[in-house]
Protein backbone atom coordinates (compact mmCIF):
# COMPACT_ATOMS: atom_id res chain seq x y z
CA UNK A 1 0.00 0.00 0.00
CA UNK A 2 1.16 3.41 -0.91
CA UNK A 3 0.81 6.85 1.29
CA UNK A 4 0.16 10.22 -0.08
CA UNK A 5 -1.37 12.14 2.76
CA UNK A 6 -1.57 11.86 6.68
CA UNK A 7 -4.24 13.15 8.76
CA UNK A 8 -4.07 13.84 12.31
CA UNK A 9 -6.34 16.03 15.59
CA UNK A 10 -4.06 16.55 18.62
CA UNK A 11 -0.80 16.79 20.13
CA UNK A 12 0.36 13.09 20.35
CA UNK A 13 -1.43 12.63 17.23
CA UNK A 14 0.74 15.07 15.74
CA UNK A 15 3.74 13.42 16.75
CA UNK A 16 2.67 9.91 16.02
CA UNK A 17 1.86 11.07 12.72
CA UNK A 18 5.01 12.40 11.95
CA UNK A 19 7.38 9.80 12.62
CA UNK A 20 5.27 7.68 10.28
CA UNK A 21 5.30 10.27 7.29
CA UNK A 22 8.81 10.21 7.74
CA UNK A 23 9.06 6.71 7.84
CA UNK A 24 6.47 6.25 4.60
CA UNK A 25 8.56 7.63 1.48
CA UNK A 26 5.44 8.18 -0.42
CA UNK A 27 3.86 10.73 2.63
CA UNK A 28 3.92 13.82 1.67
CA UNK A 29 1.01 15.77 3.07
CA UNK A 30 -0.15 15.84 6.74
CA UNK A 31 -3.57 17.19 7.10
CA UNK A 32 -3.81 18.86 10.82
CA UNK A 33 -6.89 19.25 12.41
CA UNK A 34 -6.80 21.96 14.53
CA UNK A 35 -8.83 24.90 15.92
CA UNK A 36 -9.64 28.62 14.96
CA UNK A 37 -9.69 29.59 18.73
CA UNK A 38 -5.87 28.65 18.90
CA UNK A 39 -5.88 32.50 18.56
CA UNK A 40 -7.55 32.47 21.93
CA UNK A 41 -9.16 35.56 23.13
CA UNK A 42 -8.53 37.67 20.18
CA UNK A 43 -10.59 40.80 18.62
CA UNK A 44 -10.64 42.04 15.09
CA UNK A 45 -9.60 40.20 12.02
CA UNK A 46 -7.83 36.45 12.78
CA UNK A 47 -5.33 36.48 10.12
CA UNK A 48 -4.57 32.49 8.74
CA UNK A 49 -1.23 32.55 10.31
CA UNK A 50 1.53 29.84 12.01
CA UNK A 51 2.99 29.54 14.90
CA UNK A 52 6.57 29.74 15.43
CA UNK A 53 7.91 26.85 18.12
CA UNK A 54 7.54 28.62 21.32
CA UNK A 55 5.64 31.31 20.44
CA UNK A 56 2.91 32.30 23.41
CA UNK A 57 -0.35 35.03 22.94
CA UNK A 58 0.70 36.89 26.03
CA UNK A 59 4.44 37.82 24.41
CA UNK A 60 5.46 37.93 28.42
CA UNK A 61 6.71 34.18 28.28
CA UNK A 62 8.64 31.40 26.55
CA UNK A 63 6.73 27.86 25.66
CA UNK A 64 8.98 25.17 26.10
CA UNK A 65 6.48 22.15 25.04
CA UNK A 66 9.30 19.75 27.11
CA UNK A 67 9.05 21.60 30.28
CA UNK A 68 5.06 21.83 29.90
CA UNK A 69 5.20 17.89 29.51
CA UNK A 70 7.91 17.86 32.29
CA UNK A 71 5.29 19.69 34.93
CA UNK A 72 2.53 17.06 33.61
CA UNK A 73 4.24 13.73 34.82
CA UNK A 74 5.88 15.10 38.10
CA UNK A 75 2.23 16.30 38.87
CA UNK A 76 0.62 13.35 37.55
CA UNK A 77 3.04 11.33 39.67
CA UNK A 78 2.41 13.19 43.04
CA UNK A 79 -1.01 12.80 43.07
CA UNK A 80 -0.73 9.37 42.58
CA UNK A 81 1.46 8.78 44.65
CA UNK A 82 -1.62 10.46 47.46
CA UNK A 83 -3.56 7.99 46.72
CA UNK A 84 -6.74 10.18 45.17
CA UNK A 85 -9.99 9.04 43.39
CA UNK A 86 -9.81 8.77 39.80
CA UNK A 87 -12.05 12.06 40.17
CA UNK A 88 -9.80 14.16 42.28
CA UNK A 89 -6.83 13.14 40.14
CA UNK A 90 -9.00 14.52 37.04
CA UNK A 91 -9.97 17.16 38.86
CA UNK A 92 -6.66 18.33 39.82
CA UNK A 93 -4.89 17.78 36.49
CA UNK A 94 -7.33 19.72 34.83
CA UNK A 95 -6.90 22.52 37.07
CA UNK A 96 -3.32 22.44 36.01
CA UNK A 97 -4.03 22.42 32.65
CA UNK A 98 -6.13 25.42 32.62
CA UNK A 99 -2.88 27.15 34.90
CA UNK A 100 -0.42 26.50 31.88
CA UNK A 101 -2.76 27.41 29.43
CA UNK A 102 -3.67 30.94 31.30
CA UNK A 103 0.35 30.96 31.89
CA UNK A 104 1.29 31.74 28.36
CA UNK A 105 -2.02 33.23 27.44
CA UNK A 106 -4.61 30.30 26.58
CA UNK A 107 -7.76 30.60 27.90
CA UNK A 108 -8.32 26.94 28.24
CA UNK A 109 -6.43 23.04 27.55
CA UNK A 110 -8.07 22.67 24.33
CA UNK A 111 -6.95 25.84 22.55
CA UNK A 112 -3.64 25.31 23.99
CA UNK A 113 -2.71 22.01 22.83
CA UNK A 114 -4.16 22.63 19.39
CA UNK A 115 -1.84 24.79 19.30
CA UNK A 116 1.08 23.00 20.62
CA UNK A 117 0.25 20.88 17.91
CA UNK A 118 0.45 23.22 15.27
CA UNK A 119 4.11 23.96 16.38
CA UNK A 120 5.60 20.62 16.73
CA UNK A 121 4.13 20.08 13.00
CA UNK A 122 5.59 23.09 11.81
CA UNK A 123 9.19 23.17 13.12
CA UNK A 124 9.50 19.20 12.38
CA UNK A 125 8.32 18.70 9.13
CA UNK A 126 11.50 19.30 7.49
CA UNK A 127 10.04 18.52 3.78
CA UNK A 128 6.53 17.41 4.12
CA UNK A 129 3.97 19.63 3.04
CA UNK A 130 1.67 20.86 5.91
CA UNK A 131 -2.00 21.63 5.91
CA UNK A 132 -3.63 22.89 8.85
CA UNK A 133 -7.76 22.50 9.09
CA UNK A 134 -8.98 25.22 11.50
CA UNK A 135 -12.51 24.68 12.09
CA UNK A 136 -14.56 26.95 14.54
CA UNK A 137 -17.45 25.40 16.59
CA UNK A 138 -18.08 22.28 15.21
CA UNK A 139 -22.32 22.01 15.07
CA UNK A 140 -24.18 18.80 13.45
CA UNK A 141 -24.65 18.02 9.52
CA UNK A 142 -26.04 20.41 7.38
CA UNK A 143 -26.51 17.65 4.61
CA UNK A 144 -24.34 14.46 4.83
CA UNK A 145 -24.63 11.57 5.78
CA UNK A 146 -27.91 13.28 6.69
CA UNK A 147 -29.01 16.30 8.21
CA UNK A 148 -28.42 16.81 11.72
CA UNK A 149 -25.93 13.90 12.26
CA UNK A 150 -23.68 14.51 15.36
CA UNK A 151 -21.99 12.15 18.12
CA UNK A 152 -21.34 13.85 21.40
CA UNK A 153 -22.16 16.80 24.01
CA UNK A 154 -20.35 19.44 21.90
CA UNK A 155 -19.91 23.29 23.11
CA UNK A 156 -23.17 24.68 22.58
CA UNK A 157 -25.03 21.63 23.14
CA UNK A 158 -24.39 21.44 27.21
CA UNK A 159 -26.05 24.70 27.48
CA UNK A 160 -28.62 23.42 24.98
CA UNK A 161 -29.35 19.82 27.49
CA UNK A 162 -29.30 22.03 30.30
CA UNK A 163 -32.20 24.35 29.14
CA UNK A 164 -34.61 22.00 27.52
CA UNK A 165 -34.42 20.20 30.90
CA UNK A 166 -35.31 22.83 32.59
CA UNK A 167 -32.46 22.93 34.45
CA UNK A 168 -30.94 26.09 33.64
CA UNK A 169 -33.03 29.18 31.85
CA UNK A 170 -29.93 32.33 32.22
CA UNK A 171 -26.24 32.27 30.97
CA UNK A 172 -23.50 34.71 30.61
CA UNK A 173 -22.13 36.10 27.05
CA UNK A 174 -22.37 38.79 24.97
CA UNK A 175 -25.72 39.25 22.77
CA UNK A 176 -23.95 40.63 20.03
CA UNK A 177 -21.11 37.98 20.44
CA UNK A 178 -20.47 36.36 16.62
CA UNK A 179 -20.83 32.89 17.75
CA UNK A 180 -18.80 31.33 14.41
CA UNK A 181 -20.44 27.59 13.84
CA UNK A 182 -19.84 25.73 11.13
CA UNK A 183 -21.63 21.95 10.46
CA UNK A 184 -19.62 19.21 10.85
CA UNK A 185 -19.78 17.72 6.91
CA UNK A 186 -18.70 20.95 5.76
CA UNK A 187 -15.17 20.88 8.27
CA UNK A 188 -15.29 17.18 6.22
CA UNK A 189 -15.46 18.23 3.00
CA UNK A 190 -12.67 21.44 3.38
CA UNK A 191 -10.24 18.52 4.43
CA UNK A 192 -10.91 16.50 1.47
CA UNK A 193 -10.95 19.61 -0.72
CA UNK A 194 -7.62 20.61 0.69
CA UNK A 195 -6.03 16.80 -0.08
CA UNK A 196 -7.61 17.77 -3.73
CA UNK A 197 -5.65 20.66 -3.90
CA UNK A 198 -2.01 19.80 -2.50
CA UNK A 199 -1.77 16.29 -3.84
CA UNK A 200 0.94 15.94 -6.31
CA UNK A 201 0.68 19.81 -6.29
CA UNK A 202 3.88 21.19 -4.57
CA UNK A 203 3.43 24.43 -5.85
CA UNK A 204 -0.24 25.20 -4.87
CA UNK A 205 0.37 27.67 -2.11
CA UNK A 206 3.27 28.70 -0.43
CA UNK A 207 4.56 27.33 2.95
CA UNK A 208 3.18 30.30 4.74
CA UNK A 209 -0.45 29.75 3.04
CA UNK A 210 -1.47 26.34 4.60
CA UNK A 211 -4.05 27.65 6.95
CA UNK A 212 -7.64 27.40 6.19
CA UNK A 213 -9.96 29.03 8.78
CA UNK A 214 -13.03 26.79 7.98
CA UNK A 215 -15.27 29.60 9.72
CA UNK A 216 -18.63 31.65 9.34
CA UNK A 217 -18.55 34.88 11.11
CA UNK A 218 -17.12 36.52 8.02
CA UNK A 219 -19.73 35.73 5.51
CA UNK A 220 -22.83 34.28 7.13
CA UNK A 221 -22.43 35.98 11.63
CA UNK A 222 -24.92 34.23 13.96
CA UNK A 223 -25.16 35.99 17.22
CA UNK A 224 -25.53 34.82 20.92
CA UNK A 225 -28.62 36.28 20.72
CA UNK A 226 -30.17 34.54 17.77
CA UNK A 227 -29.46 31.06 19.37
CA UNK A 228 -31.35 31.62 22.39
CA UNK A 229 -34.68 32.75 20.27
CA UNK A 230 -34.45 29.63 18.17
CA UNK A 231 -33.90 27.71 20.97
CA UNK A 232 -36.59 29.18 23.28
CA UNK A 233 -39.21 28.65 19.67
CA UNK A 234 -37.99 25.00 19.46
CA UNK A 235 -38.62 23.72 22.85
CA UNK A 236 -41.82 25.73 23.16
CA UNK A 237 -42.66 24.19 19.89
CA UNK A 238 -41.32 20.75 21.53
CA UNK A 239 -41.16 20.11 24.75
CA UNK A 240 -39.50 17.86 26.31
CA UNK A 241 -41.33 15.96 29.14
CA UNK A 242 -40.37 14.51 32.60
CA UNK A 243 -39.82 10.71 33.52
CA UNK A 244 -43.88 11.23 35.33
CA UNK A 245 -44.59 12.37 31.92
CA UNK A 246 -44.85 16.26 33.11
CA UNK A 247 -43.97 18.96 30.03
CA UNK A 248 -41.14 21.09 30.84
CA UNK A 249 -41.85 24.53 30.01
CA UNK A 250 -38.99 26.52 29.14
CA UNK A 251 -39.08 30.43 29.63
CA UNK A 252 -36.85 32.50 27.50
CA UNK A 253 -33.13 32.76 28.76
CA UNK A 254 -31.52 35.36 30.51
CA UNK A 255 -28.46 36.28 29.47
CA UNK A 256 -25.80 38.34 31.54
CA UNK A 257 -23.42 40.15 29.58
CA UNK A 258 -20.69 40.44 32.48
CA UNK A 259 -19.48 37.85 34.77
CA UNK A 260 -20.19 40.51 37.83
CA UNK A 261 -23.55 40.44 37.10
CA UNK A 262 -23.75 36.65 36.16
CA UNK A 263 -22.57 35.84 39.33
CA UNK A 264 -24.58 38.58 41.62
CA UNK A 265 -27.95 36.97 40.27
CA UNK A 266 -26.90 33.85 41.56
CA UNK A 267 -25.70 35.07 44.64
CA UNK A 268 -28.87 37.33 44.96
CA UNK A 269 -31.28 34.49 44.02
CA UNK A 270 -29.49 31.50 44.07
CA UNK A 271 -27.29 30.72 47.04
CA UNK A 272 -29.66 31.99 49.35
CA UNK A 273 -32.48 30.15 48.42
CA UNK A 274 -29.74 26.57 48.30
CA UNK A 275 -29.36 27.81 52.11
CA UNK A 276 -32.49 27.79 53.22
CA UNK A 277 -33.15 24.22 51.18
CA UNK A 278 -29.99 22.84 52.92
CA UNK A 279 -31.29 23.86 56.24
CA UNK A 280 -34.77 22.92 55.64
CA UNK A 281 -33.70 19.10 54.46
CA UNK A 282 -31.22 18.61 57.77
CA UNK A 283 -34.20 19.86 59.79
CA UNK A 284 -36.42 17.68 58.08
CA UNK A 285 -34.26 14.71 58.12
CA UNK A 286 -33.15 15.01 54.47
CA UNK A 287 -36.85 14.95 53.36
CA UNK A 288 -35.77 17.95 50.64
CA UNK A 289 -32.51 15.86 49.68
CA UNK A 290 -33.81 15.82 46.27
CA UNK A 291 -34.28 19.45 46.04
CA UNK A 292 -31.42 20.32 47.46
CA UNK A 293 -29.07 18.56 44.87
CA UNK A 294 -31.50 19.68 42.11
CA UNK A 295 -30.95 23.27 42.95
CA UNK A 296 -27.53 22.73 43.30
CA UNK A 297 -26.72 20.89 40.29
CA UNK A 298 -28.35 23.69 38.99
CA UNK A 299 -26.07 26.29 40.09
CA UNK A 300 -22.82 24.22 40.01
CA UNK A 301 -24.00 23.51 35.98
CA UNK A 302 -24.61 27.39 35.15
CA UNK A 303 -21.00 28.42 37.05
CA UNK A 304 -19.11 25.50 34.93
CA UNK A 305 -20.51 26.28 31.96
CA UNK A 306 -19.95 30.01 31.95
CA UNK A 307 -16.55 29.55 32.96
CA UNK A 308 -16.04 26.97 30.28
CA UNK A 309 -17.71 28.78 27.05
CA UNK A 310 -16.13 32.11 28.43
CA UNK A 311 -13.69 32.39 25.50
CA UNK A 312 -16.51 31.58 22.98
CA UNK A 313 -19.36 33.80 24.53
CA UNK A 314 -17.07 37.20 24.34
CA UNK A 315 -15.22 36.69 21.70
CA UNK A 316 -15.03 39.63 19.57
CA UNK A 317 -12.95 38.98 16.59
CA UNK A 318 -13.89 37.20 13.12
CA UNK A 319 -11.53 34.50 11.47
CA UNK A 320 -10.12 35.96 7.84
CA UNK A 321 -10.72 32.98 5.72
CA UNK A 322 -8.97 34.08 2.38
CA UNK A 323 -7.20 30.81 1.85
CA UNK A 324 -10.38 29.25 2.13
CA UNK A 325 -12.23 31.23 -0.23
CA UNK A 326 -9.24 30.77 -2.77
CA UNK A 327 -9.78 26.91 -1.68
CA UNK A 328 -13.72 26.61 -2.50
CA UNK A 329 -12.60 28.80 -5.90
CA UNK A 330 -10.51 25.58 -6.65
CA UNK A 331 -13.04 22.99 -6.13
CA UNK A 332 -15.71 25.54 -8.53
CA UNK A 333 -12.82 25.19 -11.23
CA UNK A 334 -12.66 21.41 -10.25
CA UNK A 335 -16.19 20.85 -10.28
CA UNK A 336 -16.51 19.66 -7.49
CA UNK A 337 -17.81 23.04 -5.21
CA UNK A 338 -21.37 20.50 -5.25
CA UNK A 339 -19.58 17.77 -3.86
CA UNK A 340 -18.20 19.04 -1.59
CA UNK A 341 -19.84 22.36 0.15
CA UNK A 342 -18.08 23.78 2.72
CA UNK A 343 -19.46 27.25 1.97
CA UNK A 344 -21.67 28.97 4.70
CA UNK A 345 -23.35 31.55 3.06
CA UNK A 346 -25.81 28.97 1.99
CA UNK A 347 -26.70 28.28 5.63
CA UNK A 348 -29.93 29.94 6.98
CA UNK A 349 -29.31 29.74 10.85
CA UNK A 350 -33.01 29.84 11.94
CA UNK A 351 -34.36 26.80 9.72
CA UNK A 352 -30.75 25.23 10.25
CA UNK A 353 -31.25 25.06 14.21
CA UNK A 354 -35.18 24.76 14.65
CA UNK A 355 -35.44 21.58 11.99
CA UNK A 356 -31.74 20.03 11.69
CA UNK A 357 -29.39 20.99 14.56
CA UNK A 358 -31.80 21.16 17.20
CA UNK A 359 -33.72 17.97 16.35
CA UNK A 360 -30.44 16.37 15.19
CA UNK A 361 -29.09 16.94 18.87
CA UNK A 362 -31.96 15.73 20.20
CA UNK A 363 -32.21 12.43 18.77
CA UNK A 364 -28.81 10.95 18.75
CA UNK A 365 -26.67 12.87 21.79
CA UNK A 366 -29.56 13.55 24.20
Amino acid sequence: MTYDIAMDINVLGALNVLKFAKRCENVKIIVHVSTAYVCGEGEGVIPEKSFSLGETLNKNSKLDIDVERKVIDEKLKELEAQSLTTKEVTIAMRDLGIQRANLHGWPNTYSFTKAMGEMLLGHYKEDLQLVIIRPTIITSTYKEPFPGWIEGVKTVDSFILAYGKGVMNFCFGDPNTKLDMIPGDMVVNSILASIIAHIGNDEYYSSEELIYHISSSGINPLKTSDILLFLFNYFTKNPWMTKDGNIIKVGKPTLFSSMDSFRKYISTYYWPLLKIVELANVLSWRRFDKTYKDLKRKIDMAIRLSELYKPYLLFHGSFDDANTKRLRMTMKEHKMDGVLNFDPSCIKWEDYFMNTHLPGAVKHIF
